[in-house]
């Protein structure tokens, strides 16, 4: 590997991202309650889910147990948070992408945990005091269970209750942040919870998919306008999910015409709508697609824990086609892998690296990359056996974190 921490400017983030859900533990929200429901289905259909995955014979005891389908107490990051900030400062990383979960703050209609409140104030205090940049994401796709009761955002009535949040977090943090990510992954939460039905509430309803989109521009719209009315100066955006895609044939019509035709949809469509209430562009990448006529059609291998095709190195196409589109700075919002034996995160870190440094040379402003994930997490639908965390996570030994290799390899780089 050739490129240096020398071929990006001294002010580019590196960080690392969580998911409130993901990491905090004692959550209560509508995604805990469909947990619950279901971790016994989930368990019981394990197999016939997941043994075409590479790694189902390492996983299957653990996909096959319905605990592992419960967040409980996560990784008790809500507790751990300052030794977590401690590990991020020893790696090198400048920069932290963290969400603060709504079910938590205002856990019933109209009233508000104030010692809530306090732990994301003192939250962010503990992250600047170490010198790292404070990136906050305000909806991970969790929300009260009182909101998802009235009908969540299928309905435009229910707006407002999202905007009052929104409202209120800028009030209480945006004075004392520099970054914010409004909405994460619109295009997949819409699509598995709306259409595919994987998700809760488990609806196959194409006019709730159409309406969820509908009401989430809105409410990116209103986050943009409060935190702007708070901080002027503050940057707003948001994390989409973002595929590279091309033609599995490049002399097939229909190969061709494809890739530009679901990049529209799944990358652009949405960010569209929203371009004029975002200060730069954040996306999430992990996925590279060659299209075989209407079908993808990827290679074999490598793949990862999940079984998703991995090419990193893709992702400087696609950083190029959104400096062409929106000609704005850019941010890798999450980047990642699961690979329980870091057999390939390192590499998956060398090659993007190298191909966010081209993209640079190229002309794009690419101004930050956040890794997915800093720690093992909850990893939704499929429980904790898929591991993304740079730190592994010792759940049954007191939640110890110990650092795999390719972090160490990261830091090394971070501070060659």
């Amino acid at each position: 590997m050739n490129t240096t921490r020398a071929d990006f400017p001294e002010d580019f983030l590196w960080g690392a991202s969580t998911a409130s859900h993901q990491v905090e533990g004692g959550n209560v929200n509508q995604w805990t309650a469909w947990e619950l429901a279901h971790a016994s289905e989930r368990a019981t259909t394990a197999e016939q889910r997941l043994s075409w995955q590479p790694s189902w014979n390492d996983i299957k005891a653990q996909a096959e147990d319905p605990a592992n389908y419960v967040s409980g107490k996560g990784i008790d990051h809500y507790n751990r948070y300052e030794a977590d900030f401690d590990i991020i400062k020893a790696m090198g990383l400048n920069a932290f992408r963290f969400g603060v979960e709504w079910s938590r703050l205002q856990p019933a209609e109209g009233a508000w945990d104030i010692s809530a409140v306090q732990h994301y104030h003192d939250y962010i205090a503990a992250l600047k005091a170490r010198g790292i940049e404070p990136v906050l994401n305000l909806w991970h796709w969790t929300q009260p269970t009182w909101f998802t009761d009235k009908g969540g955002f299928t309905k435009k009535a229910n707006r407002r209750y999202f905007t009052a949040f929104v409202g209120r977090m800028a009030e209480e943090y945006g004075s004392d942040l520099n970054i914010v990510l409004t909405l994460n992954e619109t295009n997949v939460y819409s699509s598995f919870s709306y259409l595919n039905g994987d998700w809760p509430p488990q609806h196959k309803k194409p006019f709730e998919y159409l309406a969820v989109n509908w009401n989430l521009l809105d409410a990116h719209k209103q986050a943009y306008r409060a935190f702007k009315k708070v901080n002027p100066s503050i940057q707003i955006g948001m994390a989409q999910n973002m595929s590279s895609d091309f033609p599995k044939d490049q002399t097939r019509w229909l190969d061709k015409i494809m890739p530009p035709i679901s990049s529209y949809f799944w990358n652009y469509s949405f960010v569209d709508r929203v371009n004029k209430y975002c200060d730069f562009i954040g996306f999430n990448y992990y996925f590279t697609n060659y299209w075989d006529g209407f079908k993808m059609n990827n290679p074999d291998k490598p793949l990862n824990d999940m079984g998703w095709y991995v090419e990193p190195g893709r992702v400087r196409e696609l950083i190029l086609r959104l400096h062409k589109r929106y000609k704005k700075p850019i941010y890798i919002t999450e980047n990642g892998i699961a690979d329980a034996k870091d057999e390939q995160r390192q590499a998956w870190l060398e090659t993007t690296i190298e191909a966010m440094a081209d993209a640079r040379s190229e002309g794009a402003d690419l101004k930050g990359y956040f890794h997915w994930s800093l720690l093992d997490n909850f990893e939704w639908a499929e429980g904790w056996w898929p591991k993304f965390g740079l730190i592994e996570v010792d759940r049954a030994n007191n939640f110890k974190r110990i650092p795999r290799q390719s972090a160490k390899w990261w830091a090394k780089w971070l501070k060659a």
